[in-house]
């Protein structure tokens, strides 16, 4: 899926082990940890795509994609606190190995770095999408965190957190990549429309997951959302149109953060028709990412956006 770019992809990671060194020996350790935790990259991934397939040369798309990752990671270490998780893509996260406030610091510690190396990149137009990106998503994080515990949240509230926490970043990597190619304003609003549906659709499948998938391959356990009490699209439905007593049932389960009853808020949630209904939203926003990029010239880069899309969504098959 990411051949045409595994070269950029390549010295991303160098880069990351180059930028993450610190004379400070925790986080280093965390650091290392991070490095080898076997995430997806999809964002910097997006961004070289864009880079690339708009014509862009040179060195600058890598240093930027190295940004978007470790703005990308800061948020994980921060929502693992916050979500007093333990786990993520199959393995202990860092707060759990580290404790919280290694996690937080370290996460803080990212943020800032992503800052110096964007001043290095020396792009005004860049800082701009990056300054705006990061504020969004601590509003996102701010607003999930109101959302927590609260079973009168609308589908509205819901969709607007997972813009500003999810797809922001997304949407700034779609820019960025446009930006790194001398895009003007249209084309870079047109890649940002591509980045913002494609984590709608890839967030709305993750929620999704978290009611059907196999812990084996997901890496986290069924109903780790309903315990930290967020009302996600899949309970948000079942409240909504399932039976009266299956909606006070998913109702209390979300007000509590209460799992105990977790096989009967899963036939809630499939009885509801709240399945179908987020995968059928998720690929409505996958057909509007396909949409933004209808006017980039045939590549394999461009092969490659599209396959990236098809991925969001083909997770639940």
């Amino acid at each position: 899926m990411l051949a045409p770019v595994a070269d950029d992809m390549a010295q991303v990671s160098g880069l990351i082990r180059a930028r993450l060194a610190s004379e400070v020996v925790l986080i280093n350790e965390i650091s290392r940890y991070i490095v080898t935790s076997g995430g997806k990259r999809l964002r910097p991934a997006l961004l070289l795509l864009v880079a690339r397939a708009l014509g862009a040369a040179g060195q600058a798309p890598c240093l930027l994609a190295c940004v978007i990752e470790f703005i990308h990671t800061a948020t994980l270490l921060h929502d693992d606190v916050v979500d007093h998780s333990d786990r993520r893509r199959g393995r202990q996260t860092a707060n759990a190995v580290w404790g919280n406030a290694g996690a937080v610091l370290s996460g803080d510690f990212l943020y800032s770095r992503s800052f110096q190396l964007m001043v290095e990149a020396d792009c005004m137009p860049v800082m701009q999408v990056m300054a705006d990106a990061t504020n969004a998503i601590a509003e996102g994080e701010v607003l999930q965190l109101m959302n927590c515990n609260d079973p009168d949240v609308t589908e509205a509230r819901y969709l607007r957190v997972i813009e500003l926490k999810t797809a922001r970043l997304f949407q700034a990597a779609g820019a960025v990549g446009a930006i790194c190619a001398d895009g003007g304003a249209e084309l870079q609003a047109q890649m940002a429309r591509y980045g913002q549906c494609l984590g709608m659709a890839y967030q709305l499948v993750d929620d999704l997951l978290d009611y059907t998938a196999d812990p084996e391959v997901s890496g986290k356990n069924l109903g780790t959302d309903l315990a930290d009490g967020k009302p996600t699209l899949p309970l948000i439905h079942a409240i909504h149109h399932g039976t009266p007593e299956q909606a006070a049932l998913v109702r209390e389960a979300v007000a509590r953060g209460r799992i105990e009853r977790l096989g009967d808020v899963l036939q809630a949630v499939e009885a509801s028709g709240a399945i179908p209904y987020t995968r059928a939203l998720a690929e409505r926003y996958a057909r509007s990412a396909v949409a933004a990029l209808g006017g980039l010239p045939e590549s394999p880069y461009k092969q490659s956006l599209l396959d990236l899309t098809r991925f969001a969504t083909s997770r639940l098959s």
